[in-house]
């Protein structure tokens, strides 16, 4: 509640704040550099929303079933989870490092590239490091949730010739609807809170070329001292986290909670 009130002032955190009613939010959000922060958040949530959802589903089915080596191999997909951002943004910074890093290391020309020290590259890199980060924990959702179907249904559909895909796509797919529905609210939600893994890597640049929401909002308030401004972006991460989270439920039909299998 704080934050929205201070959004309507004008503050560099350390005098007295003043009344400014809208002026805050008409400049911030007329600013080239809020609408570009916007911009690149929705692109962050929709692109790694894309690449984490196919990967961890798949590797929750794979975690789920008797297969050869699965808990071997479920280990080691966990291990980026084991690590905070900030751990792995200085190891990625470091491995990226066109002088030091893997780009040198195997001896071929199109590694020795600068990522993230091109603003044609820079983004890109970091949506694919914050994927790899957090597709473990979204495949223990799905681990979870391909655990509570019934094996008759797989069983029953075995026996009538389906092969592996069909079992997959009639099956497991419209059983864990409720769970995609919730993973990828966490997902999506979540893609509007992403600050440290980017911060370290490449602090917003370079340029403003990974200068997402989270970040302008930090660097207005610390950085500008224009806490008013950050204030404002603050807000508006609510407001569309929230619209977010209610329009996924909302669309699902998630809130009914009805049961998937028939006759429970």
């Amino acid at each position: 509640m704080g934050v929205i009130v201070l959004s309507f002032m004008n503050w560099d955190g350390l005098a007295t704040p003043t009344w400014v009613g809208l002026d805050n939010w008409r400049s911030t959000l007329a600013e080239p550099q809020t609408i570009n922060a916007i911009k690149l958040s929705l692109v962050v949530m929709i692109v790694t929303w894309m690449i984490q959802t196919p990967v961890s589903l798949l590797l929750g089915v794979f975690m789920a079933s008797q297969k050869r080596y699965r808990e071997f191999l479920s280990v080691l997909y966990f291990l980026p989870l084991l690590f905070s951002s900030a751990a792995l943004g200085i190891a990625f910074k470091a491995l990226l490092d066109p002088n030091f890093g893997f780009s040198n290391a195997f001896g071929m020309a199109w590694l020795s590239q600068d990522w993230l020290g091109s603003s044609k590259l820079a983004l890109p890199v970091v949506m694919v490091v914050i994927a790899w980060a957090f597709i473990p924990f979204h495949s223990l959702i799905y681990q979870g949730g391909v655990r509570q179907i019934p094996a008759v249904l797989y069983e029953a559909a075995e026996l009538d010739g389906a092969s592996g895909w069909q079992r997959f796509w009639h099956i497991t797919i419209p059983q864990l609807k409720y769970t995609i529905v919730t993973d990828s609210t966490l997902q999506l939600v979540g893609g509007l809170t992403y600050f440290d893994l980017i911060y370290v890597l490449t602090s917003g640049g370079p340029g403003d070329s990974t200068r997402i929401l989270p970040l302008h909002m930090y660097l207005l308030g610390f950085k500008s001292f224009d806490m008013g401004a950050a204030s404002v972006v603050g807000t508006l991460l609510l407001v569309v986290g929230l619209a977010l989270s209610l329009g996924l439920n909302k669309l699902s039909g998630a809130s009914k909670m009805e049961s998937q299998v028939q006759g429970l």
